[in-house]
């Protein structure tokens, strides 16, 4: 059984005709392809990175912000239609998001280091470098909440 619902043909409809069908089809292709070609490339050098020695370094997470913001643009370009707009319209709609994409590649890249890194922030930050050589005594400078506690326990045994 087949199912009919009365409505004619897409092509009719939004009065498209086959030579514009062929058209948007061979865009869709093409964005397929371009968007297949980004995601193999950052495979390999994704693959590649621990091997080279390069994982973890600034070029390697620059490239991977770079084309991820690539495909996002691609995607917004064709699929959201947003190649075909007038420039203000293009402008309201981004520039929200690159004020934010800036904003977080710039706290990635800086503060995204801090946790877990040996004798980078020792020069700089007296706080992690109290905190490192209390890991390193075995005592864990408990705080003010800590020596209340212990002169309690100190008191009471008396």
């Amino acid at each position: 059984m087949e199912f009919h619902d009365n409505y004619p043909q897409y092509e009719i409809m939004s009065n498209h005709d086959e030579a514009h069908g062929k058209k948007s089809r061979r865009t869709l292709w093409n964005v397929f392809w371009v968007m297949l070609a980004i995601t193999i490339f950052e495979l390999i050098i994704g693959f590649l990175a621990p091997s080279k020695g390069w994982s973890g370094t600034l070029g390697l997470k620059t490239l991977f912000i770079s084309l991820t913001i690539a495909k996002a643009a691609a995607i917004v370009w064709w699929f959201m239609h947003l190649g075909h707009e007038v420039k203000f319209f293009k402008y309201t709609i981004l520039m929200p998001y690159i004020i934010f994409i800036v904003y977080t590649i710039f706290i990635v890249l800086t503060e995204g280091t801090y946790a877990g890194t040996s004798g980078h922030f020792t020069k700089v930050d007296p706080i992690f470098k109290k905190q490192q050589e209390a890991l390193k005594s075995g005592h864990h400078g408990g705080g003010e909440a800590h020596e209340q506690s212990s002169a309690h326990e100190a008191t009471e045994a008396h």
